[in-house]
């Protein structure tokens, strides 16, 4: 069965599943995997910081980690085992400024390590940055991530 997750969502599911969310820009899919009981979480985060909001907690990477992690573990995840791979945080626009506040993507992909690292989740896959966009696929028993981009084809991660 395909889940689809929208914008500021997040799905997860097991074995043979598949976890999918379309039109990542500079939002980014994180997706959180344990191969031993084959449970896979996909969250598509739109920005790098809640400013302490309690809502829409997969909107962002300081809040969706974490969130991700404990669906998880409700799911029979083991926590030790949990990997992470992430897809997207791309530079859309150019533009002639170097403010930070247009360097959305990039930033996404920041916060998101920065708090993998703070919950030692190791990574084990990546696919950031550039210009392009990104729709991608997760295989729940695996983790594989097959992420189909418009002008640089397709490639598994």
């Amino acid at each position: 069965m395909i889940h689809n997750v929208g914008m500021a969502d997040a799905k997860v599911a097991k074995g043979d599943d598949t976890l999918r969310t379309l039109g990542l820009g500079s939002c980014v899919g994180l997706v959180l995997f344990d191969p031993s009981s084959q449970v896979a979480g996909l969250a598509h985060i739109m920005l790098p910081t809640s400013h302490g909001t309690t809502e829409d907690r997969f909107k962002y990477a300081d809040t969706a980690v974490e969130t991700l992690l404990g669906q998880l573990i409700e799911q029979g995840a083991n926590r030790n085992h949990v990997r992470a791979k992430l897809a997207g945080g791309a530079q859309m626009f150019a533009f002639s400024t170097g403010m930070d506040l247009v360097r959305i993507g990039p930033r996404n992909v920041e916060a998101i390590i920065a708090q993998l690292v703070l919950l030692h989740i190791p990574i084990v896959g990546s696919d950031v940055g550039g210009h392009v966009g990104r729709t991608i696929q997760v295989q729940c028993d695996s983790g594989q991530i097959w992420i189909k981009t418009v002008l640089q084809g397709d490639r598994f991660i």
